[in-house]
């Protein structure tokens, strides 16, 4: 008897075979892709919500994406399956965590943090801290991210006496604190015509360039 994931599995190959639906059938990975986002962000909604019920089916919606790309690929290399995506995952979990799957000790989180980052250095032959952050992010997950890949580094994301003025204002730093630091800017911004969103990525694509200049790189 097949499980649900086989039968999911299943039921999308006759989907895109020939007698199934016209509409499956022609979607690529670029028209699904919008798709993908917005599942996405339901699936997020869902978990802020804490309806369990809808996390449920918006983490399927998820699920079928996966699926759907996965059965477009493989048209393309038989080789592309929902098992070897699953299979991958596995392999990567293994090779990530020797601490768990080997006789590798290691004594702190920061230990374990730089381990895990070597390791994901090293499988994906990255140059530069940079790499593997995608610029098409939004652009204040955009910044979390290459502030936080860059945080070893001497390139200040900001103007550190900027910074220090805000810790005297707010004092103890809360999220709800950030929170009021955050819609305060957006708002100033909207103010004076800036777009927030804009203006942040156009900064953050600097600051990345910097990053990559102090590495020695060309961006």
């Amino acid at each position: 008897m097949s499980t649900p994931v086989e039968q999911l599995v299943q039921v999308m190959d006759q989907l895109r075979s020939p007698g199934g639906c016209p509409w499956d059938a022609e979607q690529t990975h670029e028209s699904l892709a919008r798709y993908l986002l917005e599942e996405t962000y339901e699936a997020l909604e869902a978990m802020d919500q804490g309806d369990l019920g809808s996390l449920r089916e918006e983490l399927g919606d998820l699920l079928l994406q996966v699926d759907f790309h996965a059965r477009i690929a493989q048209e393309a290399d038989p080789e592309f399956s929902l098992d070897a995506i699953a299979q991958g995952v596995v392999e990567k979990l293994i090779r990530r965590h020797p601490h768990v799957f080997t006789d590798l000790v290691v004594s702190s989180n920061e230990e374990l943090e730089a381990n895990w980052a070597k390791i994901k250095s090293e499988e994906k032959h990255r140059e530069s801290v940079t790499d593997g952050v995608p610029i098409a992010m939004p652009a204040l997950q955009l910044a979390t991210q290459l502030i936080y890949r860059a945080r070893n580094s001497d390139v200040p994301a900001s103007d550190s006496s900027l910074k220090n003025s805000l810790r005297q204002i707010i004092g103890d730093t809360s999220q709800e604190q950030i929170a009021a630091l955050l819609v305060a800017t957006v708002e100033l911004a909207r103010e004076n015509d800036i777009d927030a969103e804009s203006v942040l990525r156009a900064e953050m694509m600097r600051y990345r360039t910097n990053i990559r200049h102090a590495e020695g790189l060309k961006d």
